[in-house]
C-alpha cells in the first residue's frame, strides 16, 4: 500500500533499535544537528509524523520530557509502540493528518518520505507545514541518492530517495525557510557504494532487511564513524554527500 513500510520490518527494528550501531549513531547526529536551534525555543507540543515502532517518541518523552504525539499510518508499528508504553499513539496518514492547523511547535519526520510514492512528498510537506505554528521547526531525515538503493531498500518498500536540492526545494515550496540541510552517514559512503553497487549485484540475492545484529567489534567500529560525524555536524559543518539527509526548516 502507498506510504507503508514492509510490516515485517517493524519486528527487525524493534529488536535492534535501542543498541544497533546505526540507530545509536544516527540519534546522536540528529540531536547534535537540532539542539543548537532549540535554544530559547521551548517545546510545548511536538509531533513525530511517522513514529514507526515508537521507540524514538518514547525516548523524547522520557529523556527529553517533550509532550510529543507519536503518529504512524501502520497498525503494525503502533502495536509495538503500545507494547513499550508510548503515550498517546495515533494512527494517521502523513498526507492527511488529523490535527488542527498550528497545533505543534516542533514536528519530527524521520525516514518516512522515502516510503511515499514520488510526488506525494509535496502533499506530506504541506500537511507538516499546516499543523506547525508560525515559527515552529520541522526536522526531516530521509534516505539520500538513488545510487545507494539496495536490497534493504527494496525489502523495506522504499519508493524514492532524495538529493539535498530536491528536499530543500520541497520544504521551501511548502512554506518553510530552510535553516540547515546536510548529508549525513557520509564517512561510510565508500563502504556502502562497494556493498550496494558491487557486492550485492554479484550475489543476486532477493531483497532482505539490513537490520540485524553484528559482532561487537564491528558494531563499535561502525558506530565510531557516526560518532565522529556527530561531532562534525555539532560544530556546524556538513557533508557534500552521504547516505541520508537531514533538513531543518522554520515555518514562515
Amino acid at each position: 500500500m502507498p506510504g507503508f513500510m514492509n510490516p515485517a520490518e517493524f519486528a527487525n527494528i524493534a529488536g535492534c533499535e535501542r543498541d544497533f550501531w546505526w540507530y545509536r549513531g544516527m540519534r546522536e547526529i540528529f540531536f547534535r544537528f537540532l539542539d543548537p536551534y532549540l535554544q530559547g525555543r521551548p517545546v510545548t507540543r511536538a509531533l513525530e509524523a511517522g513514529c514507526g515502532t515508537g521507540y524514538f517518541s518514547r525516548l523524547l518523552q522520557t529523556e527529553r520530557g517533550w509532550p510529543i504525539v507519536p503518529a504512524d499510518i501502520s497498525w503494525d508499528g503502533l502495536t509495538h509502540a503500545r507494547r513499550m508504553g508510548v503515550q498517546r499513539p495515533v494512527q494517521a496518514d502523513i498526507c492527511g493528518l488529523p490535527f488542527a492547523s498550528a497545533s505543534f511547535d516542533l514536528v519530527v519526520c524521520v525516514d518516512v518520505l522515502p516510503h511515499l510514492p514520488p510526488g506525494a512528498e509535496s502533499q506530506a510537506a504541506s500537511e507538516l507545514a499546516r499543523v506547525l505554528a508560525r515559527g515552529g521547526l520541522l526536522v526531516v531525515r530521509a534516505a539520500a541518492l538513488d545510487l545507494l538503493r539496495s536490497r534493504h531498500s527494496a525489502f523495506a518498500f522504499e519508493r524514492q530517495r532524495f538529493t539535498r536540492r530536491r528536499i530543500a526545494s520541497m520544504a521551501e515550496s511548502a512554506g518553510f525557510r530552510v535553516l540547515r540541510c546536510t548529508y549525513v552517514n557520509s564517512l561510510l559512503l565508500p563502504v556502502a557504494l562497494a556493498k550496494f553497487r558491487l557486492w550485492e549485484p554479484l550475489l543476486r540475492r532477493p531483497a532482505s532487511s539490513g537490520i540485524r545484529p553484528v559482532s561487537g567489534w564491528l558494531d563499535r567500529l561502525l558506530y565510531s564513524a557516526l560518532a565522529l560525524e556527530s561531532r562534525w555536524v555539532g560544530a556546524g559543518h556538513g557533508f557534500p554527500a552521504g547516505q541520508s539527509l537531514l533538513l531543518l526548516g522554520e515555518k514562515m
